[in-house]
């Protein structure tokens, strides 16, 4: 079972930029297709980016353009990049993968706001 420990959140204003990192435990993270997704208040957890093993990668249209994701399959971290954030990317963003398991990490909390 491959854990997860998301970090790199913070408070940014409208039109900054984070850079989200999700370290995997297990050995066996580079064949899983990996994700982020977030939870705002109120709102059910929604996927944001996905990447599969080859680095094939796909976003939920409200982030194209502006969030990036990655991995680096030898230190078993995914990346994602986020700029031109707006307030409403303010969530709880977590790690996992596609599709996801049960076992969910902290997360990073993100927030948005001037």
């Amino acid at each position: 079972q491959v854990q997860l420990v998301e970090s790199g959140g913070g408070l940014v204003q409208p039109g900054g930029s984070l850079r989200l990192s999700c370290a995997a435990s297990g050995s066996i993270f580079s064949i899983y297709t990996m994700a982020w997704y977030r939870q705002a208040p109120g709102k059910q957890r929604e996927s944001v980016a996905t990447i599969t093993r080859n680095s094939i990668t796909t976003y939920t249209s409200s982030v194209k353009g502006r969030f990036t994701i990655s991995r680096d399959n030898a230190k078993n971290t995914v990346y994602l990049q986020m700029n031109s954030l707006k307030p409403e990317d303010t969530a709880v963003y977590y790690c996992n993968i596609w599709p996801p398991t049960s076992s969910w990490g902290q997360g990073t909390q993100v927030t948005v706001s001037s």
